[in-house]
């Protein structure tokens, strides 16, 4: 997942005025892992996790990644599709 993180947002959570990190094509792309707010937003507010704190952006990404694998940054496998994605 560190390859997922840095091919999404070169392991940035915020810009340098500190707001959140927003994807370029997609607004609602958000943080370190890049979460969508239209597709994932509910299940992070029903798990409690807030996506634009740092920590609980990663929580969500393990969460989905457990839930998923690694299709939701299926755009980004040009970049990391050669590096091993294992969670431990």
């Amino acid at each position: 997942m560190a390859e997922v993180a840095r091919c999404e947002s070169t392991f940035r959570h915020t810009m340098a005025d500190g707001s959140v990190l927003r994807g370029r094509v997609d607004k609602r792309d958000t943080g370190v892992m890049q979460i969508n707010t239209y597709y994932h937003q509910k299940t992070a507010d029903a798990l409690g996790l807030d996506l634009e704190n740092f920590y609980e952006n990663m929580a969500f990404a393990r969460n989905l990644y457990e839930r998923q694998g690694v299709q939701p940054w299926s755009a980004s496998r040009p970049c990391w599709g050669n590096a091993q994605l294992v969670l431990r």
